[in-house]
């Protein structure tokens, strides 16, 4: 491994490592220790949505124009650490939320900086970026084994550590090579931002559904975002935060066996399979425990590789094929507004609404969790058998 790239899987190493240390077991620290309501935890989870949406004008006007990436990146992430610091210190809902807004504000752009600088810093991207990229997953287990070995899941401490690895990338940044901005010198318009080229597609049925589809099935992503690690940890199970990362692995051996069903399956029989594995996986959740049945919650885990690779990579790829040359990026652009954005933000608030609709007062665990996940896993099946009916691609790239 040459200079360059070991500095880079570093870098994916602790973007995602920070990320992964305080998004897994913030809603149990919410809810059992703040004591936060289920609306409230979903709202701060919303936060990486609305960042999400605000990002691109972030990195396109100002980060993509006038700084280095490596200098950006690196005042983001110390910024970032401060507002951990503080965010850990915070106990009422409204200054913890709006904390935790800024602190999201600095850190979801540095996604999409960390992805730039790299392909800047290499010859064939499509043969070196995959080779780097699985470094950030493997941040996320690391931070997930070290959150739930030290016990810190319902305490402050897992934005202390946060904070802390935020300081060492910031600091560490400031020996990555050279990028100067993208877009030094170009126009640049809201327009481009958001994708809105891609408008133009809504006009073919399929993609219309394709796009409303992946709205929806963002919505009960959210509940496995937001609360299965307040779910595990009521139901008892220990080290949750750890047997969590069971997902990210299952992401791993996904993404490389997902070229065979690709071929067999196509992408319409990938997207199905992830929405019905969606579907299982919640009812899974709803019916399993910590005891003889705790089997059903590690399959549940494990199906994340499916529920997620299948889906949105599928839908990447479909997007590609669909979107004329000229307009591809912009096409890339609006999906991860429509979903990262838009749907994750409406989920985070669904998802809180209907914990908080199953909460038991003085009880243990502290809701009906059987009840909750029936809710995601209905949800789901309801977007499959919309895809199934509805959506009908055409496969061929068009020029």
């Amino acid at each position: 491994m040459n200079q360059i790239r070991l500095k880079l899987s570093v870098m994916m190493f602790l973007e995602y490592f920070i990320w992964g240390a305080w998004y897994v077991t913030m809603g149990t620290y919410l809810l059992q220790t703040l004591k936060f309501t289920g609306r409230q935890s979903g709202a701060a989870y919303g936060t990486t949505a609305l960042a999400a949406m605000v990002s691109p004008f972030f990195v396109g006007l100002v980060a993509d124009r006038f700084f280095a990436t490596e200098r950006i990146f690196a005042f983001l992430h110390l910024l970032g650490a401060a507002l951990l610091f503080y965010v850990s210190t915070l106990t009422d809902f409204v200054p913890f939320y709006i904390t935790l807004v800024g602190y999201t504000l600095c850190f979801m752009p540095t996604l999409a900086l960390s992805n730039s600088l790299s392909f800047h810093q290499m010859r064939v991207p499509g043969a070196e970026f995959p080779r780097v990229r699985p470094w950030g997953t493997l941040g996320w287990i690391a931070a997930g084994y070290v959150v739930s070995y030290l016990d810190v899941g319902r305490v402050a401490t897992q934005f202390h550590i946060a904070a802390i690895a935020s300081i060492a990338l910031g600091l560490f940044a400031l020996t990555l090579p050279h990028t100067p901005p993208a877009r030094l010198g170009r126009k640049v318009s809201v327009r481009d931002l958001l994708g809105l080229d891609a408008l133009q597609l809504m006009k073919e049925r399929s993609f219309t559904i394709f796009v409303i589809g992946s709205f929806l099935i963002c919505i009960p992503l959210r509940f496995y975002n937001a609360f299965t690690n307040p779910f595990l940890t009521e139901m008892g199970v220990t080290n949750a935060a750890a047997k969590q990362t069971i997902g990210q692995w299952s992401e791993i051996i996904c993404l490389l066996v997902m070229p065979w069903f690709f071929v067999r399956l196509g992408i319409k029989g990938l997207m199905l399979m992830a929405m019905a594995a969606w579907g299982v996986r919640y009812g899974l959740f709803a019916y399993g425990d910590a005891g003889p049945l705790v089997w059903m919650l590690y399959i549940g885990l494990a199906l994340h590789g499916i529920c997620y690779d299948f889906f949105f990579v599928s839908g990447q790829i479909y997007v590609d094929q669909r979107a004329p040359r000229h307009i591809r990026a912009a096409a890339q652009g609006f999906i991860t507004l429509v979903t990262y954005g838009a749907g994750m933000f409406v989920g985070a608030f669904v998802a809180g609404w209907i914990v908080d609709m199953y909460r038991i007062n003085g009880g243990q665990p502290a809701h009906n969790w059987t009840s909750i996940w029936l809710w995601p896993a209905a949800m789901a099946v309801f977007v499959l058998f919309l895809f199934a009916v509805a959506f009908k691609p055409r496969e061929e790239t068009k020029s």
